[in-house]
């Protein structure tokens, strides 16, 4: 009962806090997108995307590994935290130091170079902290994490204010970002003191066992970030960076979504982990549960955006990025790849198969990439937009194959139909109202589908609090 009460508080505190970081985050792109302009805005969005691409190199698959490791019993977590903290503090200090020496061969103005080598040195703390978040995995205490991210994103977004009204130009937007890891790692720290005190530690011969094992995810983070974010780095080199800014005003409205699938996933994975062989039965109900919130969800948000994407991205960009709203119409299809992309990958990792997951994303990095070489030169960011919507989907329907070839679990959702057709009358019913306000449509639109999915029973309450309530979390404290 403890350990159920303290999951549903970490899971409310998460929760909240990662919705609070959204809005924030939202209100400060609003804030950059208008103060930047399209050209500043696209050099943002490339600083950004060097920013992932340095954390996808020295990752190393560390974080993962180690939550794994001293959360084992009898693990010598001082020993552990010690030896990784070190490793991903050399990791990151080298990143840093060789950061001018990977952008002095693109062609970007001395700003952009700049401001990406503030960006890789912000990449120092906040791989420090990641590695601390392994210990608040295991004392179930990430909801102060979750604090501290808000607290850092609470200063991060009052420096970009600071830095538009005082017109202090692109690198204070990105010091902003540098001093929330700065601010995020020194909270994490000082927390992280209640219930581990270690030094750093450089047992070579642990380093070198930890690196094998971690090996595959590390290689596994690498290849993500090229089918994910390596659409704005060819975007950059070979197109204008008003390109890059019109495609990544509507990408970062996908990219403040796609927190929620791994949220709820990670909710239900210790339970399908825990019954995929053991209760076949529980897994399927859960599983099919999952499928089932996640399709009435995304129906109301693909038709939601193709009608109201317009206002989406005046409300964040304003007039001067319109063309970002077809670039939405045709991202929200990635998006909902997403949800479903999200949770049979980690069915395929609580099957024992995350070695699938290497040769699926492989393959849709190399279709990603190919794809964006041939069609970028010609279409700009429609290309990008197309190649990251087909990209997704192909993760999402691999993993579904392999899901149901080697684990026998293909999804059962019930009441489809009503939940389509609950769709089709949202649909009309902003076809009917386009013309009025823009909030009161989406208000309206959400009102009227839900409304609908009511009337033809196609929910029930208790399947939607089943995935997120208490009583879910003892039930699998209970499983065999």
């Amino acid at each position: 009962m403890v350990i159920a009460r303290k999951i549903a508080y970490n899971v409310v505190v998460n929760s909240v806090s990662k919705v609070l970081s959204n809005v924030l985050a939202l209100v400060s792109i609003g804030l950059i997108t208008r103060y930047l302009g399209q050209d500043g805005f696209g050099e943002y969005a490339t600083v950004l995307a060097f920013l992932a691409f340095f954390a996808s190199v020295a990752d190393l698959g560390l974080y993962s590994i180690s939550t794994r490791e001293i959360s084992r019993q009898g693990a010598d977590e001082e020993k552990i935290i010690g030896n990784i903290f070190s490793l991903r503090i050399i990791s990151s200090v080298a990143i840093f130091v060789i950061s001018p020496l990977v952008v002095m061969f693109f062609p970007y103005p001395a700003e952009v170079k700049e401001a990406i080598v503030i960006a890789a040195a912000s990449f120092i703390f906040s791989s420090g902290y990641q590695v601390l978040n392994g210990v608040f995995q295991k004392k179930l205490a990430m909801d102060r994490v979750a604090i501290g991210e808000l607290i850092g994103k609470i200063v991060q977004v009052a420096i970009v204010l600071i830095a538009v009204k005082m017109n202090l130009g692109l690198n204070w937007i990105i010091a902003s970002l540098l001093i929330n890891m700065i601010v995020n790692f020194l909270i994490v720290m000082a927390w992280s003191r209640r219930y581990i005190r270690f030094k750093l530690r450089f047992d070579f011969d642990y380093w070198k066992k930890f690196l094998k094992e971690a090996a595959p995810l590390g290689i596994g983070s690498a290849i993500v970030f090229v089918y994910f974010k390596i659409d704005t780095i060819l975007l950059s080199v070979m197109k204008s960076a008003a390109d890059v800014g019109i495609y990544n005003a509507a990408y970062k409205v996908l990219e403040n979504i796609t927190f929620f699938p791994s949220m709820v996933v990670g909710l239900v994975l210790p339970i399908m982990a825990n019954t995929i062989f053991s209760n076949k039965k529980k897994f399927k109900e859960v599983a099919d549960h999952t499928v089932k919130f996640f399709v009435i969800l995304v129906v109301p948000m693909v038709i939601g955006t193709l009608f109201l994407s317009g206002g989406i991205i005046n409300l964040i960009g304003g007039g001067q990025f319109a063309e970002s709203a077809n670039v939405l119409r045709v991202l929200v299809f990635a998006l909902a790849s997403i949800f479903f992309g999200v949770f049979f990958n980690n069915v395929l990792i609580a099957g024992n198969l995350q070695k699938k997951l290497l040769y699926i994303w492989s393959f849709a990095a190399i279709i990603n990439v190919v794809l964006n070489l041939i069609f970028i030169p010609k279409f700009s960011f429609y290309a990008a937009a197309y190649v990251s919507a087909l990209t997704e989907f192909i993760v999402a329907v691999v993993s579904v194959y392999f899901a149901a070839k080697d684990l026998k679990y293909f999804p059962r959702v019930e009441k489809m139909l009503e939940i389509f057709f609950s769709g089709l009358v949202m649909a009309a019913f902003l076809f009917v109202f386009r013309s009025h306000n823009f909030f009161l449509l989406a208000l309206g639109g959400a009102v009227v589908y839900f409304a609908c999915l009511w009337s033809l029973q196609a929910v029930k309450s208790e399947e939607i609090t089943s995935l997120i309530s208490k009583k879910g979390v003892e039930e699998y404290e209970e499983l065999p």
